[in-house]
């Protein structure tokens, strides 16, 4: 009762009064109490630690994870940056789309261009099936040939959309590129679109060719074989340049070539043989008989030139057409006749240069041109030999025939420095004539028409019986008097 009341009076104050057993009491209880927080304490700071630990592995792995998923789109937009700011870096092909493709639009989206090859085949009508054809030409010091050419080329028949130009330029010293580049620039700008032709190349490769351009220096026995070898390179070179997955034909011609059909193209296509050739002639002056063979490149093998091609050593090169390889072989350019059928077809094993018509598969399977003893022939020869060798037909045309530019050797011209002279010594002598014959005819007057009876009187009034002339034959002098008689009798 009086703990209660002690606690009851005390209320007034706010503050009880504590005995000295509530005190002790109170002590303890704070002692457990502090006891037991600090126990607490060690036991919360322990499970704490634990926790971090986990929670930062945790955060490392999700850190990690994080890089990992955002780390390629990052490497995505770090390249297409590079290429958006430095795209003319990069190179990127300007061959054409396949026509027949059916994905070119999302193909072209990403910078990719397609060839289905089958699409591109070698047909006997290429004109009506939009084959393209890569026209090639190789050229050197060839300016003054360049206006003719061009000639040909305006009144080609096949489509000129569909035909591709390509032009080496090797080891020239006249303006033949800067009079190319003319010439193709008026023809590209045509009103008439389509006299235009498809894509235009134009090469420049040096070959170290040292022989000359005249008709002897090229075509003089002692310069084949190497001369021949660098033409193989050239050939090469401007083939694997310009040949494009869309071709499907490949023409070679040379530019100096006379006179030729406008339809050769399709003239050649329509045989639908692998390699195709015409004959070759030149047009002669008249002292040198009108016309003459000029290819003697193109061939059937013989006998005499397998025996020949086994004496020669490894590294040899037949030349054909010439003496000092005399191989009997009949000859394209001497099988022709001037009326024979020109769809006539011959297999041959050699061919020549002039005019070539060839599938471009033929070159895309592996043939080339020879820049060495292949047979022992090389050049457009080993090509031939080449093409038979890997199953390709090789076709000539006896009397199909196109005709090329006349050259004249040395001993032509001498012959014609000969006639020129001769015919000024002519006219020379014509031109003294006149003069002589004019001085002839007021020195001399017309013999008498009395000369017959002034004759007569003459040995008549003349006693040559006292002349000492010593013997004399008289038979002449008979006849002389049978004259007169015959004279007086007529009177």
């Amino acid at each position: 009762m009086s703990r209660q009341r002690n606690i009851a009076s005390s209320g007034g104050e706010g503050k009880p009064e504590l005995s000295s057993s509530d005190e002790e009491l109170q002590i303890d209880v704070k002692e457990k109490y502090n006891h037991h927080s600090q126990d607490s304490i060690f036991t919360s700071l322990n499970l704490d630690e634990s926790s971090i630990i986990d929670g930062a592995f945790e955060l490392f792995k999700l850190l990690i994870q994080t890089i990992y998923s955002v780390l390629p789109f990052f490497i995505i937009f770090y390249l297409y940056s590079i290429y958006q700011t430095n795209e003319e870096h990069f190179y990127a092909p300007d061959f054409p789309n396949s026509l027949h493709s059916s994905s070119i639009d999302s193909l072209n989206d990403i910078g990719v261009e397609f060839y289905d090859l089958a699409d591109f085949k070698s047909t006997g009508n290429g004109w009506q099936n939009n084959e393209r054809v890569l026209f090639l030409v190789p050229l050197r010091d060839a300016s003054a040939h360049l206006p003719m050419f061009f000639s040909h080329m305006k009144n080609l028949t096949y489509p000129h959309n569909l035909i591709d130009l390509a032009f080496l330029i090797s080891d020239t010293s006249d303006s033949t590129i800067p009079d190319l580049k003319s010439h193709l620039k008026t023809i590209q700008a045509d009103s008439d679109k389509s006299k235009r032709f498809g894509r235009i190349d134009i090469y420049e490769k040096n070959f170290g060719q040292i022989v000359g351009q005249s008709f002897s220096d090229r075509h003089g026995f002692a310069a084949q074989g190497p001369r021949r070898k660098l033409m193989a390179i050239a050939r090469n070179w401007l083939l694997t340049t310009a040949l494009r997955p869309d071709h499907s034909w490949v023409y070679w011609r040379d530019a100096d070539v006379e006179t030729v059909p406008a339809t050769i193209i399709e003239d050649l296509m329509h045989h639908d043989k692998d390699v195709i050739v015409p004959n070759i002639w030149r047009p002669l002056p008249d002292w040198l008989g009108s016309e003459q063979a000029y290819d003697l490149n193109s061939w059937q093998e013989s006998e005499g030139g397998v025996e020949l091609a086994e004496q020669l050593d490894e590294d040899a090169v037949i030349v054909e057409g010439y003496p000092e390889y005399a191989t009997w072989r009949p000859h394209l350019a001497y099988l022709r006749d001037p009326y024979g059928d020109e769809e006539v077809e011959i297999e041959l094993d050699g061919i020549g240069g002039v005019s070539i018509l060839a599938k471009a598969n033929v070159f895309r399977q592996g043939a080339m041109f020879p820049a060495f003893s292949f047979k022992k022939h090389a050049e457009t020869e080993a090509f031939g030999k080449l093409c038979k060798t890997m199953g390709f037909n090789v076709i000539g045309l006896p009397h199909y025939v196109i005709w090329h530019i006349y050259e004249p050797s040395t001993d032509d011209l001498k012959h014609m420095e000969w006639l020129a002279n001769e015919e000024l010594r002519q006219r020379e002598y014509e031109k003294n004539k006149v003069v002589y014959d004019k001085a002839w005819k007021l020195a001399f007057e017309d013999v008498s028409d009395q000369w017959r009876e002034e004759k007569f009187n003459v040995f008549k009034n003349t006693d040559l019986s006292r002349l000492k002339i010593g013997s004399v034959d008289w038979d002449e002098v008979d006849e002389y008097l049978a004259e007169v008689d015959e004279f007086e009798d007529l009177r």
